[in-house]
């Protein structure tokens, strides 16, 4: 049996999901992308294993003890490296794009504060860039998108984030109709129409996720599987 739960957008939802799922008795927990819903899993149990698909920084958030020997009951994927993969895909962007002198950064304003866009922000002069925060919540990217089109960008930086895969589909078709070459953290943003993209396949990943799943329902503890690294890296 499966049991499926979306927050929707909705973070103020998570504890409430979290808690739901964590009084179903279930064999195995499998979270999205990002480190917020494992938090908020291993607030309500420390016994159901838990799969995170791309963790962030699984040992920053106190999710697992260390990379190799996670502890506890989660394990899974590391999705995001460090902020200097998020310089590379700046530099390809600026590849791609080498008129552009004006890009927006698409994300959120926690993503905008930390070190990923920091690191965004440190590379542009180097690279000829100017990087202005075109800023977006959850559920919103009406404010974003009008924003881009009144200041019109050389081109649109896309901040790792689930809910910017999400809506993949969403800012693909804002950049195709403003004319706006963009750079996507997911392969499957450039499917659905981005111009480019340097990362993984979140559909190869949860293939992964799946063998992982697989190991536990025979047996395996989580306490004993490594959190592994990306594979299938492309343009």
């Amino acid at each position: 049996m499966l049991e499926r739960r979306s927050a929707e957008g909705r973070f103020e939802r998570i504890d409430e999901i979290a808690a739901e799922l964590a009084g179903l008795k279930l064999d195995v927990i499998v979270t999205g992308s990002g480190d917020f819903m494992a938090q908020a899993l291993q607030r309500v149990t420390k016994s159901v294993p838990i799969v995170v698909s791309g963790s962030f920084d699984p040992v920053g958030a106190g999710l697992v003890a260390s990379l190799s020997h996670p502890g506890g009951n989660i394990t899974g994927f590391i999705e995001y490296i460090d902020p200097e993969f998020e310089t590379k895909r700046l530099e390809l962007l600026k590849e791609a794009v080498p008129n552009a002198t004006r890009v927006a950064f698409l994300g959120m304003k926690e993503i905008w504060d930390g070190p990923s866009a920091q690191a965004v922000r440190n590379a542009a002069p180097r690279l000829g860039l100017t990087i202005f925060h075109a800023e977006h919540t959850p559920t919103n990217y009406a404010d974003a998108f009008a924003l881009m089109t009144r200041d019109r960008p050389d081109a649109l930086f896309v901040a790792y984030h689930p809910t910017n895969y999400a809506n993949r589909q969403r800012i693909a078709d804002f950049g195709i109709a403003q004319r706006i070459p963009g750079m996507v953290p997911y392969r499957e943003a450039t499917m659905a129409g981005g111009l480019m993209s340097y990362g993984v396949s979140v559909t190869g990943q949860y293939r992964r996720v799946a063998g992982l799943v697989d190991k536990i329902l025979k047996g395996a503890k989580p306490a004993d599987i490594p959190i592994e690294g990306q594979r299938g890296w492309s343009l």
